[in-house]
């Protein structure tokens, strides 16, 4: 592999914080084993090769370090903010919403990131999920409030067991107890390709993306996107729990 290959891979494959967590680390004298810790598992055999084929020594180089640097401020964008809209009638002027919503999910390369109060199976997003999912190349995490799938009483609603077993093999986390009280997931955002951030009031359902009047707000900013999927992230086994495939 040409050290130009092993530069255009490394870049698509690496998000600028994991860059600068990478670097960070190895320029404070961890390994290269302990450094890619973290990279999400299913990266880390590939990056570590790739870091490995760029010049320099069969270990830790000064290359690396700056090649990582190089990444982690190329992905870091300016940021741009485009509002969306739903309403009933087609009334909106900007947007839609729900054309957007799927339109993103359907183009994921690496990762989906989505945070709701409940699901409903007539969200357009509960296909387009299952489809993300189902492509190796692509990590689909969802973040879902236990009381409002399971303990609801809505038999509608799919639990979260039903949407682990409908998105296999996504990672699927509920809400759980937290000083003896379950907690409340109202968080409602998507996260693509760890860039990608639509924050939106819609909940995943037909009537909030055709009947309600809702608004969402599609930003374009690396840094915030995995900030904020970070956030999740270090509050699993805390606050969620994870579901298991049925």
């Amino acid at each position: 592999m040409s050290d130009a290959d092993a530069l255009r891979q490394l870049g698509q494959l690496l998000t600028g914080t994991e860059a600068k967590d990478i670097a960070d680390r190895l320029a404070d004298g961890d390994t290269l084993t302990a450094a890619l810790k973290v990279v999400p598992a299913g990266h880390r055999a590939d990056v570590r090769q790739l870091l490995k084929a760029l010049p320099g020594d069969a270990g830790v180089s000064d290359h690396q370090v700056l090649v990582l640097r190089a990444i982690e401020g190329a992905r870091t964008l300016p940021t741009t903010l485009s509002p969306l809209w739903t309403m009933p009638g087609h009334l909106a002027q900007s947007g839609p919403l729900t054309t957007s919503v799927t339109r993103l999910v359907d183009s994921a390369r690496h990762a989906i990131t989505c945070s709701t109060f409940n699901f409903q199976r007539s969200s357009a997003l509960w296909e387009s999920l299952k489809e993300a999912a189902q492509r190796n190349d692509v990590a689909v995490r969802i973040y879902m409030d236990s009381h409002a799938a399971d303990g609801s009483g809505q038999h509608r609603s799919p639990s979260t067991a039903d949407v682990a077993a409908h998105l296999a093999p996504a990672e699927v986390w509920r809400t759980k107890k937290f000083d003896g009280r379950y907690v409340r997931n109202h968080a409602k955002f998507l996260a693509v390709d760890h860039h990608l951030l639509l924050v939106t009031s819609a909940n995943f359902s037909w009537s909030a993306e055709y009947d309600n009047v809702e608004f969402g707000v599609l930003i374009d900013n690396p840094s915030l996107t995995e900030a904020v999927e970070r956030e999740l992230w270090e509050a699993e086994g805390a606050v969620y729990e994870r579901v298991s495939h049925r």
